[in-house]
């Protein structure tokens, strides 16, 4: 019989929703720099959320097509048919989508110049847009769910420092790979306070096939800087110390690598604890994945509890 999920058991299945991680980095605050308008702007379009980035393509759109039917309407008579500045609009309308209905047309040698300049900036802009949207909906993304908490359990007699991932998308991906650094701060004799990556060993830093969770450890010796429980998480806390979390990893489907990151602090580490189970294997060998518990951590004891004497 297959063993139930604690929120199968807890009554009606809860539900959570991915959403990109607000702890991938800090927040990053920049002075002195002198950014132009159009500096990089490549980068700064493909770095917009969808409704802000259509957002200002539907405002360009309209102000392009009210500057042009303002150029329209200043000349009257310059375009068939037209009467005042509501045609003018719906005029422009029409050439910059190169539409062309028939009714209004250019008659003048100004109302032809225009539209040759409105017919070039219609053409360049849907090449623009068309490869931005298209660059922006074919960039790779990462679905790989963080757990909230980092708990520090005993394997095999030895504390280690336990994480928690997901493939949200249950396809697979390949040759994962995941990188934990925590970032310390250090003085050097010349009495300079620097900020130094220390990466963290783990048990097993890759898996060849991602498709449900993943959960690496870290082993805690006498090396470790989270040796000695909440005495070195207190000392982490007063240097201001985080730990990063980089996955990357070749997804199947798209064939694409695809790279994700969270960032934890001190505060996010839960002492002798489990993380709460979530995978059912099936009697048929169907895997079943309850997400309402991904976050649950079991608490299993006081933190005392622990041993800090090396095996």
């Amino acid at each position: 019989m297959a063993t139930q999920t604690p929120s199968q058991r807890d009554g009606p299945t809860r539900r959570i929703r991915f959403a990109p991680s607000a702890r991938a980095t800090p927040t990053i605050r920049t002075r002195g720099q002198h950014v132009s308008l159009f500096e990089d702007v490549y980068h700064k379009v493909l770095g917009l959320t969808w409704w802000r980035f259509f957002l200002y393509v539907a405002a360009g759109w309209l102000g392009s097509n009210l500057l042009f039917a303002a150029l329209y309407a200043a000349v009257p008579g310059c375009v068939t048919n037209a009467a005042g500045f509501e045609d003018a609009f719906y005029f422009s309308v029409q050439t910059l989508a190169t539409i062309g209905y028939g009714a209004m047309a250019p008659a003048t040698r100004y109302g032809h110049t225009v539209v040759v300049l409105e017919a070039l900036v219609g053409t360049l802009a849907v090449a623009l847009l068309a490869g931005v949207t298209f660059a922006k909906f074919a960039r790779p993304t990462a679905r790989v769910l963080f757990s909230d908490k980092i708990v520090v359990t005993l394997r095999d007699g030895v504390p280690h420092l336990v994480f928690r991932l997901a493939n949200w998308r249950g396809n697979m991906v390949v040759e994962g790979q995941l990188r934990v650094f925590v970032l310390l701060k250090e003085k050097t004799r010349e009495g300079e306070t620097i900020r130094v990556p220390t990466e963290l060993p783990l048990v097993r830093d890759r898996t060849a096939l991602f498709a449900l969770t993943w959960i690496p450890m870290h082993r805690i010796d006498g090396r470790s800087p989270f040796w000695g429980g909440e005495t070195a998480v207190a000392r982490l806390r007063e240097e201001g110390a985080e730990i990063y979390l980089a996955f990357t990893g070749l997804d199947e489907t798209i064939g694409q690598p695809i790279h994700a990151r969270h960032r934890y602090g001190p505060d996010d580490i839960v002492w002798n604890a489990r993380h709460a189970d979530v995978l059912t294997i099936e009697p048929d060998g169907t895997r079943t994945l309850d997400y309402a518990a991904f976050h649950d951590v079991e608490v299993l004891g006081d933190a005392s509890a622990l041993s800090w004497n090396e095996t």
